[in-house]
């Protein structure tokens, strides 16, 4: 159905002046190839919102392969990047936006949905999991609102559409998704209803993917502020289904008042009570990101009135950024963590091939030297040259 023929009885119309990214020529383009599209989802959200406005996703009564043949027959390319779905990727000005034909669910088991698609724009918001989520936005800037989302957001109320029990059921990670959400709009006590619901639900969490567990908490932590939401997932059994090692969200709240970066992984290290190691493991997360996570729970952080020497000898074992890490988790004062940012990371200057070069033979010998070698250097408060540690080195090798 165009969106020029809306019926009435399909929601209401609200008219706004049209968000700036509109007016952007690269979604103008796609706009006036695919006329009865709309933008849904975030870019909704946020331009409502008074945010920016980065990805815009579009939804279309049309088929995938009406959305492929219209683009082309503009000039603009079309990508069949997730056709099983539905979507579409219109590229125009080196920019890609997903479009996405109308869609009901027919069938959900708690992780993955079958869907069936549909010309109804109030039966495909309708399966999207909160208010705020499920307006959509014509060319001219009117916003179609079926379910209260404007309101909502004005709220600052994250409300599931329709019955909470039931959509958590559908997909058991709008759990998650209902706390990200509020940390990053909710304003005042969250919705009884919601909360219920996800009390209620908690047992589902199980049946997810760990994968989609850490993709989902991972944004939690990334929102502005979210302790909050961590104390409400605490108060409703939800922090404890997904982090069995334990959580310590006071620890948290204190990271936040103190001004740390929104870094996720260093929020973690401070949420998380247990086992960084088994928990990198179980989540299966990225290796750059287990060896991070485990280096800021794991090691020393120097004393605020550590001497320069100190904090060279830290440096030479431990990068920075890891360092300035633990600082922020053992609430050391800003000065130090600007002397270790600032400070240059020493570098032993001697390898393997001067210890060879002065005679030293290949073998366990040559590392065990080597490793008395760098401590003398370490001791020395890592300011040697080389000219002086292969002196050393003559004097060891002379005693």
């Amino acid at each position: 159905m165009a969106a020029d023929r809306e019926p009435a009885a399909e929601g209401p119309r609200r008219r706004i002046p049209p968000p700036a990214f509109l007016a952007e020529p690269a979604l103008r383009a796609v706009l006036a190839a695919l006329p009865e599209a709309r933008m849904v989802g975030g870019a909704v959200r946020d331009a409502l919102a008074g945010r920016s406005v980065a990805d815009v996703d579009l939804a279309t009564p049309m088929r995938p392969e009406q959305v492929m043949q219209a683009l082309g027959k503009a000039g603009l390319k079309a990508v069949p990047t997730g056709l099983a779905h539905g979507t579409v990727t219109a590229v125009a000005g080196h920019r890609g936006f997903e479009v996405t034909t109308l869609r009901r669910d027919v069938e959900t088991d708690g992780r993955h949905a079958v869907v069936a698609y549909t010309d109804s724009w109030r039966e495909d918001a309708a399966r999207r999991d909160f208010t705020i989520n499920a307006m959509s936005m014509g060319r001219d800037g009117a916003v179609y609102d079926y379910f209260g989302g404007l309101e909502d957001l004005s709220a600052g109320l994250v409300r599931f559409v329709g019955e909470p029990s039931k959509r958590i059921a559908e997909d058991h990670l709008r759990i998650l998704r209902f706390f990200r959400f509020h940390a990053r709009y909710g304003r005042g006590w969250p919705d009884p209803a919601a909360l219920a619901a996800i009390r209620g639900g908690v047992g589902g969490l199980a049946q997810l993917s760990v994968e989609r567990i850490w993709s989902e908490f991972k944004r939690i932590l990334a929102a502005p502020n979210p302790a909050e939401a961590f104390g409400l997932m605490q108060e409703s059994g939800v922090l404890a289904a997904v982090l069995p090692e334990g959580a310590a969200p006071g620890r948290l709240g204190r990271l936040l008042e103190a001004g740390a970066p929104a870094e996720p992984l260093l929020r973690l290290a401070a949420l998380l009570e247990g086992d960084a190691a088994a928990l990198a493991e179980r989540w299966r997360l990225a290796s750059a990101e287990a060896d991070r996570l485990i280096a800021l729970r794991s090691g020393s952080v120097p004393a605020d009135d550590a001497d320069d020497a100190t904090l060279r000898r830290a440096l030479a074992d431990t990068p920075a950024d890891i360092l300035e890490g633990r600082a922020w988790l053992a609430g050391r004062g800003a000065a130090l963590r600007a002397r270790l940012i600032a400070m240059p990371r020493p570098v032993f200057p001697l390898q393997g091939r001067h210890l060879r070069a002065a005679g030293v033979p290949p073998g366990p010998g040559l590392g065990a030297l080597m490793r008395r070698l760098r401590q003398w250097w370490m001791d020395g408060g890592c300011v040697a040259d080389a000219a002086a540690c292969q002196a050393e080195l003559a004097r060891m090798l002379a005693g």
